[in-house]
């Protein structure tokens, strides 16, 4: 899913859109027919309403996983492994720049 164009999008609009799926639902062959004739009253394509519909799935359990809450906590760790992994570079290259600078100042004396 595209964060980026799905933030377009308030949650209270997505919630919205997701319960009326869910209301209108038994008056559709499918739920992608249902989906089809509600996302164009939202505003969006019918892909993103789809996604927007089994993310609530997996959040309430109806669908297997990751829920929206688990999906922010991968992504900070995500993002902190990244920070770390770049600070253990600067460790290692501040290391090997004093380790060497102590090895010159030896040979010097």
């Amino acid at each position: 899913m595209n964060s980026k164009k799905s933030n377009r999008f308030s949650p209270e609009v997505r919630q919205r859109a997701v319960r009326m799926v869910q209301e209108h639902r038994g008056e559709y062959p499918s739920l992608w027919a249902c989906i089809e004739s509600i996302a164009p009253k939202i505003g969006c394509v019918p892909q993103t309403l789809h996604e927007w519909v089994k993310q609530h799935e997996v959040d309430t359990g109806v669908r297997d996983g990751l829920s929206t809450e688990e999906r922010a906590h991968m992504k900070a760790l995500e993002r902190e492994v990244k920070e770390l992994r770049r600070a253990n570079e600067i460790l290692k290259l501040a290391s090997a720049f004093f380790a060497q600078a102590e090895i010159d100042r030896r040979l010097k004396s």
